[in-house]
Parts: structure tokens; C-alpha cells; sequence
């Protein structure tokens, strides 16, 4: 019997932040689909696991790369070509959120205690970063085979949050967090266009509540926001980044496209 070529099979996809939930399963599920993937993210647990899971595999590649460093992400793609992987999906996917930057068991500050410090570092990874790889993505990819750039948003990147549900709770909704992925879609819009006679296309998923491990209650909470009645498993946003990678959508550029089990149509 032929085998049965995968969703991205030929497609050589990078991701930035490949270690978190929601990047482990974009890998784990691009693998699976076929796709060679060049996975990068901070040197420390995450990585390591990575290279532990799929270090075995001739189509997995990872690198370390802070996406915060201007530095690094000159050379990220002049050394991914020189060890002979050829983009053509990258994807904006590495995020620091207010718990991830409160640490464990710190305290989360109020809006008005927000320091300087933590708001500009979240700005550098989420929005700069992003920035940064998609102009080095105009200097080294963009232009010489098609390309696909798909920027990782947030539910709350053009919808209020709901603060009410986060009372009682370890964690917060991070004022700066939501401002990155807002502006995660503005570059999206602006280069659509720019890179648009260039056979290249970009695009924004902004996935919605993804369970990790909260309680109970705060399930609930979210729950009743939400169309779907329930937080999403990765999976489920994994299943439309797979097409968004894929060349199904060639002809889908400049959009955002919310998978959020509803909770941006009320």
C-alpha cells in the first residue's frame, strides 16, 4: 500500500518558543503531518525535553535562540540554511506571559505596582521578537522560495478581559501581554500587504483558553465566557495551525483567525 503523504509534507517549518504547551504540540503534530521542523527556544527544562522526545528524528532539528536578542536573530537563519534546512513556515510562536515572568510562587502585582522592567520585557520578547524574526525573514527568506509567517496572538489581543475572573487567583491577566498580541496582528496587516507580490503570506491565529492545569474554578469561570462551554485542549488549536501552515492556505493572508470555541462572537 503507497503511504499516504502528511497535511505538510515538503514543508520545512521554524518556530520560535517551541518548548511551551501550545509549541511542543505544534511540533509534535507537524512531525506527525510530515513537516521537517527546526525548533528554538531558551537554553534550560524545555529545550532539553525537546531533544529528548524528538532528538532522534532526521526531520527534527532545535536550536537555542532568545527571540529578544537582535543578535541572535541575525544569525538564526544564516545558520539553520548553513546546516541545510530551508524554511518556508515560520512561526512567531515565543511568548512570556505574567505568570511566566512572576516566576513560581512570586507575587502578581496590580496594575498600578507593574514595574517598567517587567513591561518592557515583555514587550521585547512578544512584539520586538516578532518583529525581529520577520525582518530577518525579509533579508534571508522572503522572496527566494514562498513563504508562509504565521504570528501567534491570544484571544485577548482584540477582546477586553474579563478581570472578574481572575479574583481569588495565583495569577492575573497581564496588562502588557495583551498589548503585545495586539499588536502581534498589526504586523500581520502591515506586512500581508508588504510582502504580498512576493509569494509570500502572513497570518495571525489567536488561540483561545488553553487548559494547563488550572482548577476547577477557574475552568468554570472561563467556561461560561466561552460559545463551547469549556477551555480547549492544544490540540484543538494545533489542528488550525496546521492548516495555516500548510499550502491549503496559499490563497489566506491578513487574517486573524480565532479559534476560541466562540468566545470573540459574544
Amino acid at each position: 500500500m503507497a503511504q499516504v503523504e502528511g497535511q505538510l509534507a515538503g514543508r520545512t517549518v521554524f518556530i520560535t518558543g517551541s518548548g511551551g504547551v501550545l509549541g511542543s504540540t505544534y511540533v509534535r503534530r507537524m512531525l506527525e503531518q510530515g513537516a521537517k521542523v527546526v525548533a528554538t527556544d531558551l537554553p534550560g527544562h524545555r529545550f532539553d525535553g525537546l531533544q529528548e522526545t524528538h532528538g532522534d528524528n532526521p526531520d527534527f532539528a532545535i536550536y537555542p535562540l532568545d527571540v529578544g536578542s537582535e543578535e541572535q536573530i541575525v544569525e538564526i537563519f544564516k545558520t539553520v540554511e548553513g546546516d541545510g534546512w530551508q524554511p518556508d513556515v515560520v512561526l512567531n510562536n515565543a511568548a512570556i506571559t505574567g505568570e511566566m515572568l512572576m516566576g513560581a510562587g512570586g507575587s502578581f502585582p496590580d496594575f498600578a505596582d507593574t514595574t517598567l522592567d517587567d513591561w518592557e520585557k515583555t514587550m521585547r520578547t512578544n512584539l520586538t521578537g516578532a518583529f525581529l524574526v520577520a525582518r530577518q525573514m525579509d533579508r534571508d527568506i522572503v522572496g527566494k522560495r514562498p513563504t508562509t509567517l504565521i504570528n501567534v496572538a491570544s484571544m485577548y489581543a482584540l477582546n477586553g478581559a474579563h478581570h472578574p475572573i481572575y479574583d481569588g487567583m495565583p495569577f492575573k491577566n497581564f496588562s502588557a501581554y495583551g498589548v503585545t498580541k495586539a499588536g502581534i496582528h498589526g504586523l500581520t496587516v502591515w506586512l500581508a500587504g508588504y510582502w504580498a507580490k512576493r509569494q509570500a503570506t502572513v497570518n495571525t491565529i489567536a488561540p483561545g483558553a488553553v487548559f494547563n492545569g488550572h482548577s476547577d474554578e477557574f475552568q468554570k469561570r472561563v467556561g461560561e465566557l466561552i460559545m463551547a462551554g469549556r477551555m480547549c485542549e492544544p490540540d484543538e488549536i494545533a489542528d488550525a495551525m496546521l492548516f495555516l501552515a500548510s499550502k491549503q492556505s496559499g490563497y489566506v493572508t491578513g487574517q486573524m483567525i480565532n479559534v476560541d470555541g466562540g468566545f470573540s462572537a459574544w
